[in-house]
């Protein structure tokens, strides 16, 4: 999916590196270790939920989806600083939402945690609202392994 120039695209192996920064870059500590921990149990399992948005051959943002319990879960998402408002965010959710759908699972959520409070307002803007958001991150099999 190409939206302005930047493309919304399945990750491969070749962007770990890249992703690995970017989040490196964007999160906080304790929220990148939990995130990194998730991001590969995820690549393990369906690495087609994880989606990088790319611009001119550089990744400048992800996001990371799993499907638990019939449930589609945006588990994380992150933007370079200098790329943030420029519709990435929006444009991940939504690849992210097709591809949830194609799984015809039964319900979307955005899980919340402490972490990720602060981006609320992205899945809002893209129209989820407070029932939509799930605020047991730790019951996720990602989070949990």
């Amino acid at each position: 999916m190409l939206v302005g120039s930047y493309q919304v695209r399945s990750f491969q192996l070749s962007d770990y590196v890249a992703v690995t920064c970017l989040l490196e870059s964007v999160l906080t500590e304790d929220c990148y270790e939990e995130t990194m921990e998730a991001f590969a149990r995820q690549l393990s399992w369906d690495s087609e939920l994880v989606l990088v948005a790319e611009q001119e051959g550089e990744i400048v943002g992800i996001i990371v989806g799993t499907i638990d319990n019939h449930n589609g879960y945006y588990y994380r998402i992150a933007v370079e600083a200098e790329h943030q408002r420029r519709g990435i965010g929006q444009s991940l959710i939504e690849s992210l939402r097709q591809r949830f759908i194609g799984r015809k699972v039964r319900r979307i959520l955005v899980t919340v945690d402490a972490h990720n409070e602060v981006v609320l307002p992205v899945y809002e803007k893209a129209g989820y609202q407070a029932a939509d958001f799930s605020r047991a991150p730790h019951r996720l099999s990602i989070v949990n392994g």
